[in-house]
């Protein structure tokens, strides 16, 4: 997959392409479904994804909350994934985001990309302003020469898939429901960062890596499927992981901590990709690092259960 970043500096090889335009947090069953529009409006065409980095909502609003579902990188790995072939993920920065629609219908699609063919939601909005809607993309797309599908919205449970509806339920403790709408577990994704080692000492060695910058899950313990994506352990474990402050030490800064099974191996520095499959219990304060560990214990044996039934 070919990534392009600039809009007014384009190869040839990467002009032509048809591309669902969107922001893809989370790659979600409704993302998935505008590719795959994409992937049939033009398949002699290279097929593209058009977003944007930042994510427009942290360029606007930058001391709001963490909201993303996933790093940029992770976005990348899971569109290459499902076939895409060129990922315009453009910067998103003033001047961009002060073009009119037209303008951006010329300047970007057309003139800049040589798009063929491009394929949006059918809430799609963009412009300065988000002045402008998928039918007035439509209508430029006849003046200045290339094809528009707008795709529907698709539900589930008579709501609309959504990254707001993925991000309510993993809020709310419930990645079961968040992978119906995604159609794939729930993936925290980073490099294995130092901690302070008090899971080794209980005889839980955890990996630990920072989930700043993304959309906090409950905070709790969860069953998990890992895969170690690079080093000398690179593969596919099970384990339990632990996404919070670590409130019987004192933490304030949340991350995830995950205990593989059946593992032994340094894992610093290593990428890991953890699945969030079901939510155990919420984050605790125990009476004592002997009750911490029965819990544990008991932990990791829910954990094994549920997933060794999947």
């Amino acid at each position: 997959m070919r990534i392009v970043r600039d809009y007014e500096f384009v190869e040839h090889q990467d002009r032509g392409a048809t591309v669902a335009i969107g922001n893809f947090d989370g790659v979600h069953l409704g993302h998935q479904s505008v590719i795959e529009l994409a992937r049939k409006a033009a398949p002699d065409a290279p097929l593209g994804v058009m977003t944007f980095e930042p994510h427009p909502r942290e360029f606007f609003a930058p001391d709001s909350p963490p909201f993303r579902l996933m790093r940029a990188e992770t976005r990348a790995h899971r569109l290459e994934k499902l076939g895409v072939e060129r990922l315009y993920e453009l910067n998103f920065n003033t001047a961009l985001s002060s073009l009119t629609p037209e303008e951006f219908a010329r300047d970007v699609i057309a003139k800049g990309l040589g798009l063929r063919h491009v394929v949006v939601g059918a809430d799609f909005c963009f412009g300065k302003g988000r002045a402008g809607n998928a039918e007035d993309l439509k209508r430029f797309g006849e003046q200045y020469g290339f094809g528009v599908t707008i795709a529907p919205l698709m539900e589930y449970s008579e709501h609309a898939v959504s990254s707001t509806a993925i991000r309510n339920a993993l809020s709310e403790g419930r990645p079961a429901d968040a992978k119906e709408m995604l159609g794939h577990w729930h993936r925290i994704e980073g490099v294995v960062i130092g901690g302070e080692q008090r899971g080794r000492e209980l005889g839980f060695p955890t990996a630990n890596m920072s989930i700043d910058g993304l959309h906090q899950p409950r905070f709790g313990v969860y069953a998990v499927l890992v895969d170690v994506l690079d080093g000398p352990h690179a593969g596919s474990y099970r384990g339990a992981a632990s996404i919070g402050v670590r409130p019987m030490f004192g933490g304030v800064l949340p991350n995830i901590e995950t205990f593989l099974f059946d593992f032994s191996g340094d894992l610093y520095g290593a990428t890991l990709s953890v699945g969030l499959v079901a939510f155990l219990r919420p984050e605790l304060k125990f009476d004592g690092l002997e009750a911490l560990t029965r819990q544990m214990d008991a932990d990791c044996a829910e954990a094994r259960d549920i997933l060794a039934a999947l």
